[in-house]
């Protein structure tokens, strides 16, 4: 058989014809050539030229990538889609709701939440508690709380009314379980989460589910969702904001592919500017989220900042490679402005509903304080109940300012505190619940060897933290290599978990802060690794023996990780030990 020729007359290898290659960024010309139907036949010799895709095919597989437009087109991937996702789930679920109610008294940070939570799930404020309440409360009486006096709170309230309702479910505070069924089930729900968000963000279902399961046997996130603490929820409304702009990226890019398409067939060319893509209702979605997660604690407001800037760069880069000419004017007019316009007011407006029950008990902490030290409105604001809503807001105000005092000079020494710098490595991890019996006592066998140690340490899978720390350089090396905007999203998240953190410690500051702040980026670090695995996957030909050594060394990783999950999963949830054990597992003394 003879070969057949290129363009110069030279043969190609195999007989195969040349195939014209698209730059990326090129749709303003390339788009205009491909409308105008030329007539012409091929040249003789050469043969017929396979026809081009349509044009918003040829935009989709820019925009999108090729990976993206074949997920879920067979059954098998959708059903794995689904019941992947509901197995890893099912894993996440036995690790946090086993023995839910151990220990049975209050831990760490539990001693404010949960009773915060519980005065207000019953009364609709935080009402204030005798000295020492924990003996009574965790010996069933739940309601000593001073129903005359409210309590100084230093966090916004969405995640103690998370808690409340938590609690509410299971019939009242009096059961350890119900302090925490509201983590537990929110961390559960943030596994499912991860599965669906990394199926789409790597295209793979297999990669879904492999970000799942770390997350799900993840230490840290399996001691959030047994404790009572407001850091899970953040977790889970930033995670759930992130992926609903994870869905809000795709859905503008196919609606930008359309409408451009929609031109060019008619005729028409992707001149200066490009077409206005609608009302974006994931953007919404995302920043009614983020305002509950500033509602949960206001570090929320890093994540803002970051996936704010993240997705109008999304913005950017789609208007461009649609081949709109003056791209960066385009997109800063019709996506950024009115993405700030959206975003912002959301996340004020959340936020500030988000208190609505302080305005509505007079009782709150300082909710008064306008009309109790004479604060009126100035000379022209309106009479009558306008009165009261400015003084209700300008109470709500110097609340804020207090807790904002409170926060940046909070410096008392604390045995567990430790600098951002250790967290990704998890080097001073904090314990939030450790004692020690002799055998016969508490849950320690009369018969045992020796003494016995129950703990709660949030301290993350060491494989998982340690093998992160080394992915996130290489991630950002990578993600600037190729300009992947999947390395740029997994690290923003990181970025705005972690590296704000740094201002409030030596040698910039001296607050007091706690490795378990990194749970809200932990679903990010578990992106990271899921992100090396993705580029080994997709840089090795299939079928071939380097994608072989990848998925087996993605297989050991995998079966090694949920084996040191398996050994530290006893210091995780109160488990009765011996104090050998324990000894063993802490490998580092900053661990003790």
């Amino acid at each position: 058989m003879s070969q057949q020729p290129d363009a110069t007359g030279a043969p190609l290898p195999g007989g195969q014809p040349e195939v014209q290659q698209v730059v990326p960024g090129t749709y303003g010309a390339h788009l205009r050539r491909a409308a105008v139907s030329t007539g012409s036949f091929p040249a003789v010799g050469r043969p017929e030229a396979p026809p081009e895709p349509p044009v918003r095919e040829r935009l989709l597989r820019d925009l999108l990538g090729e990976r993206r437009l074949a997920l879920g087109r067979t059954v098998s991937d959708r059903v794995w889609g689904v019941l992947g996702a509901l197995l890893v789930t099912a894993v996440a679920a036995g690790a946090r709701l086993w023995e839910l109610a151990r220990p049975g008294s209050l831990v760490f940070d539990e001693t404010y939440y949960v009773k915060e939570g519980w005065s207000l799930a019953s009364l609709g404020w935080e009402a204030a508690w005798p000295e020492e309440p924990n003996p009574a409360f965790e010996a069933g009486d739940v309601s000593s709380y001073d129903t005359a006096e409210a309590e100084y709170v230093v966090h916004p309230p969405v995640g103690k009314w998370m808690i409340a309702l938590g609690m509410r479910l299971l019939g009242g505070a009096q059961d350890p379980a119900a302090w925490r069924i509201a983590s537990a089930v929110i961390g559960i729900l943030a596994v499912f989460l991860l599965v669906r968000i990394a199926r789409r963000l790597f295209a793979s279902t297999a990669l879904g589910l492999v970000a799942g399961l770390l997350l799900a046997v993840d230490g840290e996130a399996i001691v959030h969702s047994r404790t009572g603490l407001l850091d899970q929820f953040l977790m889970f409304w930033v995670l759930v904001g992130f992926g609903c702009l994870v869905l809000d990226r795709e859905g503008a890019r196919r609606r930008l592919a359309d409408r451009v398409a929609q031109i060019v067939e008619a005729g028409g060319a992707v001149g200066r500017y490009g077409p206005r893509l609608g009302f974006r209702w994931w953007r919404l979605a995302a920043a009614v989220s983020l305002g509950l997660a500033c509602g949960v604690k206001w570090s929320g407001l890093y994540f803002v900042a970051a996936f704010g800037l993240l997705t109008v760069v999304w913005d950017f880069t789609a208007r461009r490679t649609a081949g709109v000419e003056r791209w960066w004017e385009d997109a800063l007019v019709v996506d950024a402005v009115p993405a700030a316009v959206l975003v912002l007011p959301t996340v004020l407006a959340v936020y500030v509903a988000s208190w609505s029950a302080w305005f509505a008990h007079p009782m709150s902490y300082m909710r008064t304080w306008a009309e109790s030290n004479g604060v009126a409105p100035p000379g022209w604001w309106p009479g009558g109940w306008a009165t009261e809503v400015w003084q209700a807001g300008r109470s709500l105000w110097e609340y804020h300012t207090t807790m904002w005092a409170f926060h940046n000079g909070l410096d008392q020494p604390h045995n567990y505190a430790s600098h951002p710098l250790g967290w990704i490595v998890q080097w001073r991890p904090t314990s939030f619940y450790w004692e020690k019996y002799a055998p016969g006592q508490g849950p320690c066998p009369a018969d045992a060897a020796g003494d016995c140690a129950t703990a709660v340490t949030s301290l993350g899978n060491p494989l998982i933290w340690w093998l992160g720390a080394v992915a996130i350089p290489i991630v950002l090396v990578l993600a600037l290599r190729y300009r992947d905007w999947r390395g740029a999203a997994v690290l923003a998240g990181i970025a705005a978990g972690w590296l704000p953190w740094f201002l409030y410690a030596w040698p910039l500051g001296d607050r007091t802060i706690f490795t378990f702040y990194s749970i809200v980026f932990t679903p990010f670090v578990v992106l990271t690794l899921t992100y090396l695995l993705a580029l080994g996957v997709e840089r090795t030909p299939r079928r071939s023996g380097d994608r072989r050594v990848v998925v087996w060394l993605a297989a050991v990783l995998l079966v090694v990780v949920v084996g040191v999950s398996v050994l530290y999963y006893p210091i995780w949830t109160a488990m009765p030990v011996p104090y050998e054990y324990w000894q063993r597992l802490m490998l580092l003394p900053s661990w003790i």
